[in-house]
């Protein structure tokens, strides 16, 4: 089973609670602390590109990459509805750790647990080629869960769902390896009857601790640990860092 296949196409609707506006609005008063205009962003590990949407809504030139096509295929349809004068966000279906764009940005995010799909493995690679696409002065913003909210779910199952889609998840923290297993089972109408998809998701649980090391590490400069953007009372934590002034460093 694989993640975000059949779920892509119900995902927003079974997000609906979140308020992506607000994430919008930290992630521009973030941006003030860059050097320099900030014009045009990256959003790292996109997803449906709802953010997308609304960041070029409110007149960024967005760049889009997430290594999931059913998620970039609902992403591409909200560029039907975004307004006359937007630019149309560019999608591109890459793997974090192969993150390849064709010039620098002038600022990065990655949003909602999109980190925290990432193993640790492959960590220092892609804060590697983050550091090679923003722009110097430029600043990276990415949020994780607390780990502690991650163990909080261990054990449970839980529902979403509207009226032509049901989502039964459960949870599984293994302490050992420090990683969260989510299992679902998507069912959806079709016509008078019922189909049923299954997915497996694998969350890491990060400590900021060791993230703000390796951005250090991956010469990024004033890492920032914020805890109040955000669903911060949900444990989802911020970590903030400019690309240094220089290029070659």
């Amino acid at each position: 089973m694989s993640a975000y296949g059949a779920l892509a196409a119900w995902y927003d609707a079974l997000t609906r609670d979140v308020d992506y506006a607000a994430f919008a609005d930290f992630y521009e008063q973030c941006f003030q602390q860059g050097r320099g205009a900030c014009r045009t962003l990256l959003d790292f590990c996109c997803g449906t590109g709802t953010l997308t949407r609304l960041m070029a809504a409110r007149g960024y030139e967005m760049i889009a990459t997430d290594g999931s096509p059913d998620m970039l295929m609902q992403a591409q349809a909200h560029n039907a509805d975004l307004p006359a004068d937007a630019v149309p966000p560019l999608l591109l279906c890459q793997e974090a750790s192969q993150l390849d764009l064709y010039g620098t940005v002038d600022a990065a995010y990655c949003s909602l647990d999109g980190f925290d799909y990432l193993p640790p493995e492959e960590l220092p690679e892609v804060l590697h080629r983050l550091h090679l696409f923003v722009r110097p002065g430029g600043m990276l913003i990415l949020d994780i869960r607390d780990p502690a909210s991650f163990r909080a779910l261990d054990g449970g199952t839980f529902v979403d769902e509207t009226d032509d889609v049901l989502c039964l998840w459960r949870a599984e923290f293994d302490a050992a390896a420090q990683t969260m297993h989510y299992g679902m089972d998507l069912f959806t109408r079709a016509g008078e009857l019922w189909s049923r998809a299954s997915e497996e998701h694998i969350e890491y649980a990060h400590t900021p601790e060791r993230l703000a090391q390796m951005l250090t590490q991956a010469g990024f400069l004033d890492v920032t640990v914020r805890r109040d953007g955000p669903q911060a009372d949900a444990g989802r934590i911020f970590l903030t860092a400019m690309r240094s002034l220089e290029y070659g460093v």
